[in-house]
């Protein structure tokens, strides 16, 4: 059975789930326009090939809940904090470039209590619910609240485990200080659930092809280093912050597993991921 067939399935049932409980009639409405938008969604990511074209369409899905940010991100079993894998699509996110350069530079990665829940839990849970909780310590609640000065105030995240201990993690972020609601968490789980199963044939083909896994736009920033530009340089010609040219080519280094840029680029170019 494919991923649609799948999630076409599981639309009928949360629609039957949904038609037993009682409603005014702009819940009515509005249940039926999102159940039509969802199978407009699926009808267009079925042909996509490319992980980032099937990221945009699941970011246009998600700005129909109000959700501008949606983050992406897998982990081994005995990972214990956000660090991308060889041959996994790793982190595919639509934050603002500075809140995640703050998040790696404060070292977040190592306490996200996104992370932590995820990895204890089964099931979708609320960024308020763990911000909440007992268990949470000062430092973990000052990752939300920074995250909130960015402008993920509200959010949820959908833990997606493997037997094998792995796990993805879906995460959707508002800008408004709400909770989502229930209708709005059913469909953006649909939705994660099909992006997740997805990105496992893209990972299934990218290691066919090679371990490491760059993004597009890696490639572009490591491409320019190897031609001997700087971040300052590579920023004037992509459009883009120096800050954030470094941000790519420091996740570009972790990827490949080096110490510096240079060596970074002279590996890339050796294993055929850039062209000179």
């Amino acid at each position: 059975m494919t991923a649609v067939s799948q999630l076409r399935r599981l639309e009928i049932g949360v629609s039957d789930q949904f038609s037993l409980v009682p409603s005014t009639n702009l819940r009515a409405a509005a249940k039926d326009a999102f159940a039509v938008e969802f199978g407009r969604f699926l009808d267009q990511a079925d042909g996509v090939a490319q992980p980032e074209k099937l990221f945009d369409l699941v970011c246009a899905f998600a700005l129909k809940f109000d959700c501008p940010w949606i983050a992406y991100s897998y982990l081994t079993g005995n990972q214990r904090f956000l660090k991308p894998v060889k041959c996994d699509p790793v982190a595919m996110l639509n934050y603002p470039d500075e809140w995640q350069e703050r998040y790696f530079e404060m070292g977040y990665d190592k306490i996200d209590p996104i992370i932590k829940t995820s990895r204890k839990r089964a099931g979708t849970f609320r960024w308020s619910e763990v911000y909440n909780d007992a268990s949470t310590t000062e430092d973990e609640r000052r990752v939300f609240d920074e995250a909130a000065t960015f402008g993920l105030r509200s959010g949820i995240s959908i833990p997606l485990h493997r037997p094998d201990g792995s796990f993805a993690v879906v995460s959707f972020a508002q800008v408004y200080d709400q909770d989502f609601r229930n209708i709005a968490v059913t469909y953006l789980e649909l939705v994660a659930l099909y992006f997740h199963l997805r990105i496992a044939e893209f990972v299934l083909s990218s290691c066919a092809k090679g371990p490491f896994g760059l993004s597009p736009r890696e490639k572009e920033c490591i491409s320019w280093v190897a031609r001997g530009k700087t971040s300052w340089e590579i920023g004037k010609i992509l459009d883009i912050s120096d800050n954030t040219v470094n941000f790519h080519i420091k996740n570009v280094m972790r990827k490949l597993d080096v110490a510096s840029r240079t060596v970074a680029a002279i590996k890339a170019v050796n294993n055929g991921i850039i062209e000179l």
